[in-house]
């Protein structure tokens, strides 16, 4: 593995976290391991003696603030008091807070901990739907708290734009820089772009259809248990169109056939919680074209990750098949 997470730097950070042990309380011989390796590397610790799990987040360089990692956890603490959704606990530091910082390098990286969370991630293999029709419910009553929650002073978080996702100031990348992408894909992705920027500028960012959202439900930050469906993974989370957690809901599963099934069960549990318009339904395949677009530039300038490795240029080649679609689409 090369890139910023290859091995000898992703020992150097299990050691950074395992440092931060008795941080959060837990014994400083508690065993340390790799959990998964996405924006940010996320390793499990397990104190046996106790009888404790924390899951420990060290954030990647360059990506947030401190306080934009506050913020998101300031919404998470709040989510959980009103108990809008099931969703970890993040755990305080001794002292007060919710960050810890090791030095590697001369350069502080942030970490932080969450209460372990049981369940397991729902299968593309299996039925979706009625998992996607709980999550078009969460999803409403995110949104709804996100209508409605007086943000502390000073919260930040990023926005999830066209200009920030597939445009000029992309937070991810370059979707131009896809792997196996060439001139004639690069032109026709190049209008697929201009296309998105166009409906969502119309489409309009007043308060009923943009605002604070998770921005990353995808399977993988899911946890079912039983009735339960959990949501972890709020790292993502920003200002953005609310229909793009449904789009976020769909990532690397864009292709399905049964994509259609789900968008009708998640617009069916969103409605039993919360209005959403004939207009807002009908911009769904738009944000799912932007999320694609935007996953596509995530793979090329995350290639160390085992997801990019995993994907490579095959997923570029389906975004052009949805692109092609997507363009012949009127609307």
């Amino acid at each position: 593995m090369s890139g910023l997470y290859n091995e000898e730097m992703l020992n150097t950070l299990q050691a950074g976290a395992t440092g931060l042990l008795t941080t959060w309380g837990l014994a400083p011989d508690a065993q340390v391991s790799l959990l998964n390796i996405s924006e940010n590397a996320t390793f499990l610790a397990q104190d046996t003696q106790a009888g404790t799990r924390v899951v420990l987040r060290v954030h990647r360089p360059g990506y947030h603030t401190r306080r934009e990692i506050e913020s998101e956890l300031d919404w998470i603490t709040d989510l959980r008091a009103h108990h809008i959704v099931d969703t970890p606990e993040p755990l305080t530091v001794a002292g007060g807070g919710h960050i810890a910082t090791f030095d590697l390098n001369g350069e502080h990286r942030e970490v932080v901990a969450f209460a372990f969370m049981s369940g397991a991630e729902p299968s593309p293999d299996s039925d979706l739907t009625e998992g996607f029709h709980k999550l078009g419910a969460i999803s409403a009553r995110l949104h709804n708290h996100a209508r409605a929650w007086s943000r502390p002073e000073g919260f930040q978080r990023k926005h999830w734009t066209w200009t920030t996702t597939v445009g000029p100031a992309p937070h991810w990348g370059d979707w131009r820089a896809a792997m196996g992408l060439e001139p004639k894909g690069a032109a026709l992705l190049e209008r697929t772009s201009q296309r998105l920027r166009d409906r969502l500028a119309a489409h309009g960012t007043t308060p009923d259809r943009f605002g604070l959202i998770h921005a990353d439900l995808r399977l993988a930050n899911l946890l079912v248990d039983g009735d339960r469906l959990g949501v972890i993974d709020f790292d993502d989370c920003g200002f953005g169109w609310f229909g793009y957690d449904f789009a976020a809901a769909v990532s690397f599963l864009e292709h399905e056939p049964y994509i259609p099934d789900l968008q009708n069960a998640w617009v069916a549990g969103y409605r039993t919680v919360a209005p959403l318009s004939a207009e807002d339904e009908a911009m769904l395949s738009t944000f799912v074209m932007l999320r694609r677009l935007l996953l596509t530039a995530w793979l090329a300038s995350h290639a160390e990750t085992p997801t990019a490795q995993e994907l490579g240029a095959p997923y570029t080649d389906g975004t052009l098949a949805l692109a092609e679609r997507f363009l012949s689409t009127p609307g």
